[in-house]
């Protein structure tokens, strides 16, 4: 990025900034979710209300942020600043295209696993706080998305941490228990290497509103420094932690099978991509210079993560446990992005997160359903599923093409993209390992196709025959709330692999204004995106 791109009159603009007026859409997501995670928390003792009130607050998080995306396309970038403290003084929440369209995505993630969860979790669940924790989740997630400020950046990730930390241990399982520990362990160290290089930012530059910052980026001679660099490297490290990059990934696969598998769904789909999220906005938008330095370390370490996750799903027998692994290879496919760093690169990396988000969210829900047929998430205790439910067979296959980058569903494309910036840029070994990666991650999920549904049953069934496949609790597969999520989101993924415009258009715009952010600095200093 050139220095000129933001070189932006900083009094000028301040003298121009909007006294807290904005756009109340911004702030809406957030507001939903707070107030109604402490209505719900209210409701905790009448469960049904509970979830009813909970899934209706989803599903109008997705109004708002649908209504958020369309007013960030048809006004550019939007700007809202809190209780009249102009920038970079005051709080500032920021709408652009990466932004919006990953709250909107997130907030459809959200509202499925609500519906989900009605059939799922039961009234002990809810009681215990199912419904206020994903609320209070997405309260951090849709914060994270929006916030113009690196501290307030900090502060959204410890309510969504908090409050997955919640979820992780519901049910009080002593499995539960052991995988919320690691998490917690792990977090809690990327959170103060984040705290810790927060730190050295300010005392650098005396600010942390991120526009703030990429204009005094851009102003510095020596924008590479030694100091920077620290700080980018402690920023770089903290963030892999928090969205599973090798080697900081093992508590990924130790922790996301533990909670109810629609938990397990959310974090998959959401948590590790707020992570590749504020990757993006610290390396592009405002240490670009330091991305370009490191971007042959980010390189390798997408190139190990890509191999890693893929080799460790084919490792794996028990279905959660390769889900796991599968999220972190996609977490590699994303730093393949931020490492080639154009814009090209990074809308592959936009368009990567949405499909990701989508895919392990149907993925471990579909999951949930092979438990409820056959009885096990063990590999060599499931069979015959394909003669028990073709439909879902069918759906199944569909999630099988998608999340291994295959034609005509919605890994394909930005696969395609990310291989094609990688070559560009001379990153052969990049582009390979992506496709590699792929080929392995088709291969693990093959295999889960044929064992689960193709064969006529578990390990030790004649050939030739079929056994009869367990169904434990038939009344949750009868209802709409298991099915209906799972048909949202196998629904999205076709359309976004038949139709990839509208989700290019949008990742194509989300990169640009981050590789470029002039229109991300005048909204917050002078109103205009």
């Amino acid at each position: 990025m050139a220095g000129s791109s933001v070189s932006v009159d900083y009094s000028e603009a301040m003298a121009t900034a909007p006294v807290a007026s904005g756009d109340w859409l911004v702030i809406a997501p957030i507001l939903i979710t707070m107030l109604g995670g402490a209505v719900c928390l209210m409701l905790r003792k009448n469960t049904d209300i509970q979830a009813k009130m909970g899934i209706a607050l989803l599903g109008l998080l997705v109004l708002a942020s649908l209504g958020l995306l369309i007013r960030v396309l048809d006004h550019g970038v939007i700007t809202m600043v809190m209780g009249s403290w102009l920038p970079p003084f005051g709080i500032a929440l920021t709408a652009d295209a990466l932004g919006a369209t990953l709250t909107l995505i997130g907030a459809i993630v959200a509202f499925c696993a609500g519906v989900y969860g009605a059939s799922t979790v039961d009234s002990t669940g809810r009681r215990y706080g199912f419904y206020p924790f994903l609320l209070l989740l997405m309260t951090g997630v849709s914060g994270a998305f929006l916030t113009a400020d690196i501290f307030n950046l900090y502060v959204w990730f410890e309510v969504l941490l908090i409050s997955s930390y919640g979820l992780l241990i519901l049910g009080n399982d002593r499995i539960q228990l052991d995988g919320a520990v690691k998490y917690g362990v792990l977090n809690l160290v990327g959170t103060n290497l984040f705290l810790i290089a927060t730190g050295l930012l300010y005392g650098i530059f005396g600010t942390l509103n991120m526009a703030d910052i990429a204009i005094k980026v851009a102003e510095l001679e020596n924008p590479a420094s030694g100091t920077l660099a620290t700080v980018a490297a402690l920023y770089f490290l903290a963030f892999a932690m928090k969205a599973a990059a090798f080697p900081v990934n093992f508590w990924l696969p130790a922790s996301y099978h533990t909670p109810n598998i629609v938990v397990s769904a959310v974090f998959a789909g959401l948590l590790t991509k707020v992570g590749v999220y504020a990757l993006i906005r610290i390396f592009v938008l405002i240490l670009p210079e330091s991305r370009i330095f490191m971007s042959d370390v980010i390189g390798w370490v997408a190139i190990v993560t890509l191999l890693t996750g893929a080799i460790g799903a084919l490792a794996q027998s028990e279905v959660r446990r390769l889900l796991g692994y599968l999220v972190i290879a996609g977490i590699g496919s994303m730093l393949a992005g931020v490492a080639v760093g154009s814009v090209l690169a990074v809308s592959g990396a936009i368009f990567y997160a949405v499909h990701s988000i989508i895919v392990m969210t149907a993925l471990y829900m579909a999951s949930g359903i092979m438990n409820l047929l056959g009885g096990s998430y063990d590999l060599r205790k499931l069979g015959g599923l394909y003669q028990k439910n073709v439909a879902f067979a069918g759906v199944f296959l569909v999630l099988v093409f998608a999340v291994s980058g295959l034609p005509p569903f919605s890994g394909f494309w930005p696969k395609v993209i990310l291989v094609d910036a990688a070559f560009q840029d001379d990153r052969v070994w990049l582009g390979a390992a992506i496709l590699i990666s792929g080929f392995l991650t088709t291969l693990a999920m093959g295999r889960v196709w044929i064992y689960a549904f193709w064969r006529g049953g578990p390990e030790g069934t004649p050939d030739g025959q079929t056994a009869q496949s367990v169904v434990t609790d038939t009344s949750q597969l009868t209802g709409a709330a298991v099915w209906l999520p799972l048909g949202i989101l196998t629904a999205l993924i076709i359309y976004f692999g038949l139709q990839p415009e509208w989700m290019l258009e949008l990742s194509t715009q989300g990169a640009s204004g981050v590789v470029d952010p002039l229109g991300y600095v005048r909204s917050v200093f002078g109103g205009e995106g």
